[in-house]
């Protein structure tokens, strides 16, 4: 169906699209009787607003963009939804982009966003060595930015993270103080500077504990439920008596998790399992798994609030949120006496 514009009315009703303008924005100095013929004729015709149209003539559209490096897991979606609960009841749409780990899905999703003239982009970048200065060139154009989770390492940026170092470094005292010494590590991507965070837990709390730490229990590899399984795999291979893997995410775990029992380790009898994330797939397996738990709808709150501030004023002085993460201690990791 065509849709209707001003021009339409101007040519049906044979007046200039000037006027046909003015009386549809109530302009004061429009006659009565054009506005209500113009408003008459409206109707009659299906015309309807565009209100992109309209918000770009006043300098915004009352969109924000969010980009997120995954839709697979909960994580994102939770997010998204304190994201929304801000800013939808301030008027103001979200449009939601996934960059699928892929730091050149994720530079042209950034360019689209832009082109789309939204009024903010809120973030949580697939590597922090990859589009750096893409970041920079946006926030340099005046685009309101915030960065959630994984942030830009080293920018001076908004953004709302967890301490993932301490939580880490808690996680795994835990698993120590709980009898496990010989603690494998399923780490993520170097490009990801939570990556190295939750590492560098890892590795200071074996050292607290006077644990010598081992490279070849740590194993690199990707995001997904396959990589987890893959570690695992690993593991065994290199015969190094694990008694408990700490996982860079959930899905890490559980994919490594599903792959011990499938070739007969009991979890947590033999192989402690313990996680970060804290999404609902840490409860819908069995056993629960053990995982740092950040709060993702106060996250994606506080994302809002920032995103709000920076379009209210560009020059706002750049903010850190720092949310507390709750360990949550379940039964993959509860030893058996």
């Amino acid at each position: 169906m065509k849709h209707v514009t001003i021009k339409d009315i101007a040519k049906h009703l044979s007046i200039s699209v000037s006027t046909v303008s003015r009386a549809l924005c109530n302009d004061k100095n429009i006659r009565r009787e054009t506005k209500d013929t113009v408003l008459a004729a409206a109707k009659e015709l299906g015309y309807k607003p565009n209100p992109v149209a309209t918000n770009l003539k006043y300098g915004h559209t009352n969109t924000v963009g969010v980009i997120v490096p995954e839709m697979v897991t909960p994580f994102a979606s939770k997010v998204i939804n304190g994201i929304q609960e801000i800013l939808y009841s301030k008027g103001i749409k979200v449009i939601i982009a996934s960059s699928d780990e892929d730091p050149e899905k994720e530079k042209d999703i950034l360019r689209m966003m832009e082109q789309f003239m939204v009024d903010g982009i809120i973030i949580s970048i697939c590597s922090y060595k990859k589009n750096m200065e893409e970041y920079s060139r946006l926030k340099d154009s005046g685009m309101p930015m915030v960065f959630y989770d994984r942030i830009p390492h080293g920018m001076n940026v908004s953004q709302v993270i967890v301490d993932d170092y301490m939580k880490s470094f808690f996680l795994v005292e835990n698993l120590i103080r709980s009898g496990y010494k010989n603690i494998a590590h399923i780490k993520g991507s170097d490009d990801i500077y939570n990556s190295t965070e939750r590492f560098n837990g890892y590795k200071d709390a074996l050292a607290k504990f006077g644990i010598e730490y081992n490279d070849k229990l740590v194993i690199k590899c990707g995001m997904e439920l396959e990589d987890g399984a893959m570690a695992a795999d690993e593991l065994l291979k290199r015969d190094l008596k694990i008694d408990a893997v700490f996982a860079f995410t959930d899905t890490l775990a559980i994919g490594c998790m599903n792959r011990l029992r499938t070739l007969g380790k009991k979890i947590p009898e033999e192989v402690a399992i313990a996680s970060f994330s804290g999404t609902s797939l840490s409860t819908i397996v069995h056993p629960q798994l053990t995982t740092v738990e950040p709060p993702l709808m106060e996250m994606g709150k506080n994302a809002a609030q920032l995103i709000l501030e920076k379009i209210s004023n560009p020059e706002s002085p750049n903010r850190s949120i720092v949310l507390n993460a709750e360990i949550k201690i379940r039964e993959s990791s509860t030893k058996v006496n």
